[in-house]
């Protein structure tokens, strides 16, 4: 039996909640999401269809948005929007395990079908049509969904195929794919074909999948290492992944990383303020889960890419979620390598080889009755946090010019909570 997958995808999804939380067809109604107060360079996270229709894009800044374009801007309400997400997730299980579904983002999700079509009877474009009545009936959200026999057929049947359907439904098999999408262009409509790719596959004169798919493959590995077995079975349709087999992956190594776009031009030394600030909620995060890191690592972008990012990666002689240790290390990168002449717009900052704290070997180098002495503090900070916010105790570098965290502890992925 040839296994079927959905992937199905909110439309416009945060356009589409704002409208529907004003009575309002996305449609027939000119609306973005922005905050306006960010200034004209701000990104829009989505428009309705009806923008899109008068050619604006998605993901544009709102200079980018004809003046004669009259639109209704909403501020973005990400708490919102993650509890119409969870909300859709349940009628999914309505027609499905848990086991068998996949959330890949806030808006869009992959399930696996197989078993499920002779249990309701219905053919995959059938049960397809069900769940997106359901979610419309139900929510006011109109969805588009992929049908492929693997889940990259179906992200390229939601993607490319779905667009040009009159349902809202792509469906595909390899020989499908391979007769209507082997030559479509640009490279970058496929899944996991970034912008980077396609310029790295242009350089060896493949400009479509069945170039890719007829490719000496040793070229492809030259080129693109182990990433070459993805990318030449994507060319033929091929995916071997399943649902079943991300539920089971357990990563080596984990990390805990962050970053942040800020909100102007920042010097050196109010960037290294925003950075301790970014290392402190890092280190809290840290003691809240019990876990510790060894190694840290640093991106710094520069405004308007001036020059290369900079930063680096820096080893801790011991495992520490202590902010005074981890700073530290932060500092040593961020002092060596960062410039002190040209503006800085974007840190980033990841904790690698993550491990449980009580797995860990104590330093024999350091003075532990401190170290338990600053960890207990912190615990205590975030228990306050927890219960009463995450800004009802804050430290005073927080309150100084530049300062960025009491904003951001407002944010929910880095935008309004709402």
């Amino acid at each position: 039996m040839q296994n079927v997958f959905l992937c199905i995808d909110l439309k416009t999804f945060y356009a589409s909640v704002e409208c529907v939380e004003r009575g309002l067809d996305p449609f027939s109604t000119n609306l973005v999401v922005a905050d306006l107060s960010r200034g004209k360079g701000t990104i829009c996270l989505a428009v309705t269809p009806k923008m899109k229709m008068l050619g604006v894009k998605n993901r544009c800044r709102i200079f980018e948005i004809p003046p004669n374009i009259k639109y209704i801007a909403a501020i973005p309400r990400m708490k919102k929007y993650i509890e119409y997400s969870a909300n859709i997730y349940s009628i999914y299980l309505k027609y499905f395990s848990e086991e068998d579904i996949h959330v890949y983002s806030i808006d869009e999700a992959f399930m696996d079908v197989t078993k499920y079509l002779k249990l309701y009877k219905r053919t995959p474009i059938e049960l397809a049509q069900k769940i997106i009545k359901d979610i419309y009936n139900t929510y006011g959200i109109s969805a588009t969904a992929g049908i492929g026999t693997n889940m990259y057929l179906a992200k390229v049947a939601l993607d490319i195929t779905a667009k040009h359907s009159i349902t809202n439904i792509g469906d595909l098999n390899e020989e499908k794919y391979q007769k209507e999408l082997w030559h479509h262009k640009p490279l970058t409509d496929f899944w996991q074909v970034g912008s980077g790719i396609e310029k790295r596959l242009n350089k060896l004169h493949l400009y479509d999948m069945y170039d890719v798919a007829h490719e000496e493959p040793k070229k492809l590995y030259k080129e693109f290492g182990v990433n070459a077995e993805y990318l030449i079975d994507h060319a033929w349709g091929k995916e071997k992944c399943t649902i079943a087999d991300i539920k089971k992956y357990k990563p080596q190594n984990r990390c805990i990383s962050n970053s942040q776009v800020l909100f102007e031009d920042y010097s050196f030394e109010k960037a290294r303020l925003a950075l301790k600030e970014m290392v402190e909620l890092g280190s809290l995060r840290l003691i809240d889960e019990n876990l510790s890191s060894n190694t840290v690592k640093l991106y710094i972008g520069y405004s308007k890419d001036a020059i290369p990012a900079s930063g680096g990666t820096e080893k801790i002689n011991c495992y520490t979620n202590v902010y005074s240790d981890l700073v530290s290390a932060f500092l040593k990168i961020y002092d060596r390598t960062t410039s002190r002449s040209v503006p800085i717009r974007r840190i980033g900052i990841s904790f690698e080889n993550v491990a449980e704290a009580e797995g860990v070997q104590l330093s024999l180098f350091k003075d532990q009755k401190k170290i338990d002495k600053e960890r207990k503090l912190e615990l205590v900070i975030n228990n306050i946090k927890n219960e009463m916010g995450k800004n009802a105790i804050i430290r005073g570098m927080n309150l100084e010019e530049g300062a960025t965290t009491i904003i951001r502890n407002k944010l929910i992925g880095g935008h309004n909570s709402g």
